[in-house]
């Protein structure tokens, strides 16, 4: 760990290793029974979180006599669904730039299809009453260094020629928005962004699931899958389901399509809430309008304020463990809540003395190309999608209609586009692995130290198409 003023770690005194979107909500449902015994399925779907509760309910509401049966290792929500920072974005492509650079073509169609999918969610979650405190706030990226600022004006135009709505801020502007010493200028997406309580969403979708007949099972993990004539069995430790067709929405977990495992690497975010702020420290800071918030850095943070007016405030580092193991003691990381803490307090000076009362932190499915990815199996009995890569609390709702079409064997305008029928460039095995991420990792460190400057490292990956960032 660098070295950190000792006054920054006194901002952690009072901090627990604890989710905040779970501590003591008592809209929190009751758990579900394990698999116990055979039973049968129209459409199996492994994995409860926002992939595979919206695969669910789509099925459904396309086809109310489908029998759709959801099974999930741990609980529903368990994984990145329910510990996320709740921003829901219409980019499919993990931003416009990125999308850009690889779909370039199909850009005007991914872009619309996800102002759709973000007007869908919301249409979705007024029609089912869901109680997640949905605000359609838009969002702010900040730049932090003046390098950071170049090329945002054409950015913004580029956008707006796609129909995104988007505005460069010059300094003073952002500072008139939100108070802080080293904002230089921003891009403000008005509508592109909505802020959500990321475990109330996925009870709310919970809840619409049952209301449509899904069955829901809880602490059963699937094992493998049996291929038997026109059905595939999955197997648990007690009990087994046996469908006509089989949806994988396992995010950051081994896929139980072997073949699909090389694409995806897990990576460890972290994230600190903030004590409720008092009206003078509020006044402090502006935010008047409570738009998320990240910086244009490769290694950024995202922040935002919640719904009693603390602030979360998350991400920069990104930690990937040897081999991509996924354990529960990687949720909680003293060293890089250190960082946060100090990386906060550059950010908001005004709010020195305040309390961080909850610090956590969740995998993340990341591929090479930042955005998911598609794929069959089984003569397209069994479809998956995953590689979110940390923005998937909106793309998660077209990832599940996108592999619905695939199962159905629909044509549709999406299955249609390059960004589906393609997969990335696979990660390179272990060890190679290992040193390749990290090597990377240390450029963007540099790149950000240097004023945006990459290295040979770095050019080389951008001429590969890989270009990645934190």
């Amino acid at each position: 760990m660098a070295t950190i003023d000792p006054t920054v770690l006194t901002h952690l005194a009072h901090l627990q290793p604890l989710l905040y979107w779970l501590d003591a909500d008592p809209l929190e449902p009751q758990s579900h029974s394990a698999l116990i015994g055979d039973i049968t399925a129209d459409l199996c779907i492994v994995g409860a979180g926002y992939t595979g509760l919206w695969t669910a309910l789509l099925a459904k509401e396309r086809d109310p006599n489908r029998e759709v049966v959801i099974i999930e290792q741990r609980e529903t929500g368990a994984g990145a669904s329910g510990r996320n920072g709740g921003f829901c974005s219409t980019s499919l492509t993990h931003g416009f730039v990125n999308g850009y650079s690889r779909f370039r073509d199909e850009m005007e169609t991914i872009e619309r299809l996800g102002r759709e999918n973000l007007d869908a969610i919301e249409e979705t979650i007024k029609r089912y009453n869901i109680d997640c405190d949905w605000e359609r706030t838009g969002e702010l990226r900040v730049a932090v260094a003046p390098w950071q600022l170049d090329g945002m004006k054409d950015e913004a135009e580029l956008r707006n020629r796609y129909g995104d709505h988007v505005e460069f801020l010059e300094k003073d502007e952002i500072q008139r928005r939100v108070k802080s010493p080293i904002y230089e200028g921003a891009l403000f997406d008005h509508d592109g962004t909505a802020l959500v309580d990321p475990a109330r969403l996925v009870w709310g979708l919970e809840k619409a699931c049952l209301s449509l007949g899904v069955k829901i099972y809880e602490n059963s993990k699937v094992e493998w899958l049996q291929y038997q004539g026109e059905s595939v069995i999955a197997h648990s430790p007690y009990g087994t389901i046996t469908a006509k067709k089989v949806a994988l929405a396992t995010n950051v977990f081994k896929s139980l399509v072997r073949s699909a495992r090389k694409y995806v690497i897990p990576v460890y975010d972290y994230q600190l809430v903030t004590e409720p702020l008092t009206p003078e420290q509020r006044e402090s800071i502006g935010w008047a309008n409570r738009e998320g918030i990240s910086d244009a850095g490769n290694q950024f943070h995202y922040y935002r304020l919640t719904n009693d007016g603390c602030i979360l405030w998350g991400g920069y580092e990104a930690i990937y463990n040897f081999r991509g193991k996924v354990r529960l003691e990687y949720e909680f990381s003293p060293e890089t809540y250190a960082t946060l803490a100090s990386n906060f307090l550059k950010t908001f000076p005004q709010l020195n003395g305040i309390s961080f009362t909850h610090g956590w932190g969740g995998a993340i499915d990341t591929c090479t190309r930042f955005a998911p990815f598609w794929g069959t199996s089984h003569q397209g009995r069994i479809a998956y999608v995953m590689g979110y890569t940390g923005l998937g609390v909106g793309t998660t709702r077209f990832g599940a209609a996108t592999m619905l079409d695939l199962l159905d064997g629909i044509e549709t305008e999406r299955t249609q586009l390059k960004m589906v029928r393609k997969k990335p460039i696979p990660f390179p095995p272990e060890p190679f692995r290992y040193i390749f991420i990290r090597i990377t990792q240390w450029s963007i460190n540099q790149a950000d130290k240097h004023s945006g400057k990459r290295n040979f490292w770095l050019r080389a990956l951008d001429k590969l198409g890989l270009g990645f960032d934190s």
